[in-house]
């Protein structure tokens, strides 16, 4: 089989490197074993292409073969763990419904409220600001969202201090989702890991897991990485 015939039959996603909602779907894939082709945009440049795709531009948007586009974070995750959690390990969602729950409820928190407080204000003034003309980060927005950050790693410090993973004894989405957040605002130099040892020591789990290379491995064109974001030890 070529590698072109291969390819078609792999599941594609477009994505944004530093986007966390698509650091979470690629996460789940790798966890999962599942091989994905990426195809790199910067959804806020609305490209007519991709407009007709999906009019919200926004990411992810994950094709599969014979099936039309699953367009967001949310139904690329509901997606991936229906087609691809395997039957051999425990999936992502537990079983038990009180702690499927407790999932969900942390996993609406990094979703919505520590997107809407930090990374979305990080991202839109460290990223997609260097492809306006003239624009230039606004120190007294990044300001606000590292003191929004720093209260966001002193509640999930507390919530690490009596358990193994996130939401209970087992590894679930809401760790992949917030490491998803975390790793993006590492690769900037924005978390302050000396603060909150109980998630420094969580994320050093997940960061050590193979299916976190993928991640590791990524590179913005133009801004290295920063120090410490590749490091097991860091």
């Amino acid at each position: 089989m070529s590698k072109r015939s291969e390819k078609a039959k792999m599941p594609r996603i477009l994505h944004h490197q530093l986007d966390p909602a698509s650091r979470l779907v690629r996460l789940m894939f790798a966890e999962y074993g599942v091989p994905l082709e990426l195809v790199e945009i910067k959804p806020w440049t609305r490209e007519a292409q991709f407009l007709e795709i999906n009019p919200a531009a926004t990411v992810p948007v994950l094709f599969d073969a014979g099936e039309p586009p699953v367009v967001g974070g949310l139904a690329a995750i509901h997606s991936v763990e229906e087609r691809y959690s395997p039957s051999a390990v425990a999936g992502l969602f537990p079983a038990k419904a009180s702690d499927r729950s407790e999932m969900w409820r942390l996993l609406d928190w990094v979703l919505l409220k520590l997107n809407d407080e930090v990374t979305r204000y990080v991202l839109e003034e460290k990223i997609v600001k260097r492809d306006r003309p003239g624009s230039t980060p606004d120190p007294a927005v990044l300001r606000v969202a590292k003191a929004n950050l720093s209260e966001h790693l002193h509640y999930f410090n507390w919530v690490l201090a009596t358990r193994h993973w996130l939401a209970g004894d087992s590894m679930t989405l809401a760790d992949f989702a917030l490491a998803a957040h975390l790793s993006s605002l590492d690769y900037l130099g924005d978390v302050a890991w000396e603060t909150a040892e109980e998630v420094r020591n969580w994320y050093a789990r997940l960061k050590s897991r193979p299916a976190f290379r993928t991640l590791l491995n990524d590179r913005v064109t133009g801004m290295p990485a920063h120090q410490g974001y590749v490091d097991l030890d860091f």
